[in-house]
């Protein structure tokens, strides 16, 4: 594959994959923590909404962040902070004096860390690869992505059966100080800008406007701040928790986050060999099968058919991040592409800790497969809709620079 014949991005190829894998771990270990201390599926659903809450406080401004001292130090400092709470959580786990809110505080500080890291991590490979090798890049790392939710999970499964989730998470510290030594050396131009600099909140108006003047853009992340209110929500808490009370517990659950992870793959190395002129129409098309784990879990079906619906979920999501993820970059100009891609993470999220936080008090009231029914349903419908706006499935690759909307004024004496 040429792009990996680049040596920045080969450099942040390796950070990545290691980092990836740590990931994959994480939300298995911290569940099963959870329900280890005794925790219900409303604790667990808290807790993930912890880190999904700091994450959406503080990614529009990491966004401007990311632009003004360039995306690469907002990564490695992301990276550095959740080193430290991961090996933390780890750190309590093992001595046995956690409790479910240090768990709660310690994810959301790396909440707050992933609001940096995000945003910054798609607009870092157009700095490093051509544009002719984008979405080559983009395909290697989303299959990175996929192998740390095969790997992760199946690692996590064995470390919970052997050891703790504290041994799962002492693991996933060290992989995200190889993702920081990966940045270390890294060398990624900062985009183009002005000598002169705008107020803070200016080049967030800026980065609005060109975010909303793509209706595509605009589409697609609403279509996904709905579906992932619903969608992670139900399967990451209610997923273990029928897992845990009718599957035969953690290590079916890590089959089926495996599976998942494994579908991702497939979803990737179909990315690498294809190049659909209207990206969206066939990316947006595929992941409308997206919800079809949270049918056979509300049955609940057995693992294998639950880990087989978790593939194709896995294969439709991958590639149509993939396509997205190529997509956007090329029609957005690279002075804001750290902003409007931290409008993308915003959105996309926005509604998630709701969601999280709301599982739990569903469940209670109408009961864990009916929750999974209506949160299918609904999750299809939201990504039908984004679909059917005309822009959405018109949108083609380009490979010249888009022309920018004219910056905000620069910050003057007296402001």
């Amino acid at each position: 594959m040429k792009v990996l014949r680049e040596p920045d991005f080969r450099r942040l190829f390796v950070g990545r994959t290691t980092s990836f894998i740590g990931d994959g771990m994480a939300p298995v270990a911290i569940a099963f923590a959870v329900l280890g201390l005794g925790g219900s599926a409303t604790d667990l659903g808290i807790v993930f909404a912890a880190h999904s809450l700091l994450l959406i406080a503080l990614v529009l401004g990491a966004g401007v962040v990311g632009d003004r001292v360039s995306p690469r130090l907002s990564m490695l400092g992301a990276d550095l902070v959740s080193v430290a709470t991961a090996a933390t959580m780890a750190a309590l786990l093992l001595s046995g004096t956690a409790e479910i809110w240090h768990l709660a505080v310690l994810y959301a500080i790396q909440g707050g860390a992933t609001a940096f890291f995000k945003p910054a991590s798609g607009v870092i490979v157009p700095q490093i690869v051509p544009v002719r090798r984008l979405q080559e890049a983009n395909a290697l790392l989303e299959l990175s992505r996929s192998l740390g939710k095969v790997v992760g999970p199946a690692l996590a499964g064995i470390m919970l059966g052997l050891g703790s989730p504290g041994s799962a998470l002492a693991l996933d510290a060290a992989t995200f100080a190889v993702s920081a030594i990966s940045l270390v050396g890294l060398r990624a131009p900062r985009a183009e800008a002005s000598e002169e600099r705008a107020s803070f909140f200016g080049e967030l108006r800026h980065g609005w406007r060109e975010f909303s003047a793509r209706s595509w853009l605009v589409a697609v992340v609403t279509g996904a701040a709905l579906s992932n209110a619903i969608y992670w929500p139900a399967f990451q808490v209610l997923g273990p928790t029928v897992a845990q009370d009718s599957l035969g517990g953690s290590s079916s659950w890590a089959v089926i986050a495996t599976a998942m992870g494994l579908g991702a793959v497939a979803g990737g190395a179909v990315a690498l060999s294809i190049r659909p002129r209207r990206p969206l129409l066939v990316g947006e098309g595929f992941v409308i099968l997206i919800g079809l784990p949270l049918v056979a879990l509300a049955v609940p079906a057995s693992t294998a058919l639950i880990a087989a619906a978790a593939f194709v979920s896995g294969a439709v999501g991958s590639l149509a991040q993939i396509l997205f993820e190529t997509a956007w970059v090329q029609h957005v100009p690279p002075p804001v592409r750290t902003r409007v891609s931290a409008y993308d993470w915003f959105g996309s999220l926005a509604l998630e800790p709701l969601g999280l936080a709301l599982v739990g008090p569903l469940v209670a009231a109408i009961g864990t497969s009916e929750t999974l029914w209506l949160s299918s349903i609904v999750v299809t419908l939201c990504i039908a809709a984004a679909y059917s706006v005309p822009s959405v499935r018109r949108l083609e690759v380009r490979v010249d620079e888009p022309t920018p909307t004219p910056p905000p004024r620069p910050i003057e004496a007296g402001d």
